[in-house]
């Protein structure tokens, strides 16, 4: 099985306070049924209020990240047997959010 990356960045996620509960609401309910499934590997969001940092080999640690960086919002990580499977996934997540997701395939690695 396949590890597939579903994601979205936070200025992509404009709701009114109104909205806001029904979409925590609707996402945690397909997270649930990812779980039942037996598919939720992992997922997030990415807390903003903690600025990242780049940490190089001899541990010296940088404020100033990669050229073109850039990781925030929300993501879910899910183990599924085919890419029609993780667009399905997709969409149910893209319905529950209110926003389009990202979709990408993590590489095979026989060693994680």
């Amino acid at each position: 099985m396949t590890k597939y990356l579903i994601s979205f960045p936070a200025e992509a996620m404009v709701l009114t306070d109104e909205e806001f509960p029904a979409v925590v609401a609707d996402s945690h309910a397909v997270i649930e049924e990812a779980k039942a499934a037996g598919v939720y590997v992992f997922g997030g969001g990415i807390d903003e209020s903690v600025a990242p940092v780049l940490v190089s080999a001899d541990g010296s640690v940088s404020a100033e990240l990669h050229p073109g960086s850039r990781l925030n919002g929300g993501f879910t990580v899910l183990e599924l047997p085919t890419r029609d499977d993780a667009l399905e996934w997709s969409r149910k997540i893209a319905d529950a959010c209110r926003t389009p997701q990202e979709l990408r395939e993590f590489g095979y690695d026989p060693q994680s």
